[in-house]
């Protein structure tokens, strides 16, 4: 059964057919999984195929992903040995630092007291050069100082001799000899 609308009043109507029924080509009105007369042809196609399928996926893609798998889990146990031996060899290395840095602290330490000890010698063996020379300045201007105490306490006597004789020439008007004011004065000295 068949209804046609037209449209009135415009050129080129257009026809719109419904149908609620078969329209001879074989349609029937059942969803076609449904129809029990291709119901069981249909189980037997599901089978095999989902049978093929389960094969197929068994056989070749599941063992592929297995492999994938496995081959991801090698690689990650690799990349963490790895890691974990890189780490075992920074951790060695940054000891050796640490221990280099310590050695090198320590002689750095010993050399220095070395250089102490060796600067310390030759301070010593110059400031012993240095006191035997003072000493010898010093030992030479006590033997000049004598030498002029001497000349001075011998021109001492002189000068005294001759003040004496001044004085006595001054007091009594008289000249005296220079050897006799000095007789006087050695007497005088010894008393």
């Amino acid at each position: 059964m068949a209804e046609k609308t037209h449209s009135d009043g415009a050129k080129g109507a257009h026809d719109v057919h419904t149908s609620t029924g078969d329209h001879g080509g074989g349609h029937s009105s059942t969803f076609p999984p449904f129809n029990s007369e291709t119901f069981a042809p249909q189980l037997v196609w599901l089978f095999l195929t989902f049978t093929l399928l389960y094969v197929l996926m068994s056989r070749l893609v599941l063992p592929r992903i297995g492999e994938v798998i496995e081959e991801r889990r090698d690689r990650i146990q690799r990349d963490l040995d790895t890691a974990e031996r890189l780490k075992g060899d920074t951790d060695k290395a940054l000891a050796d630092y640490e221990k280099a840095l310590s050695d090198a602290r320590t002689n750095a330490g010993s050399i220095a007291r070395e250089t102490r000890e060796k600067l310390d010698v030759k301070v010593a063996e110059r400031q012993a050069v240095v006191d035997a020379e003072i000493d010898g300045r010093i030992a030479e201007a006590e033997k000049q100082i004598a030498e002029t105490r001497a000349k001075a306490q011998a021109s001492v006597s002189d000068i005294a001799s001759d003040v004496a004789g001044a004085i006595v020439k001054q007091l009594i008007d008289t000249d005296v000899s220079s050897a006799d004011v000095k007789a006087a004065i050695a007497s005088q000295a010894n008393s």
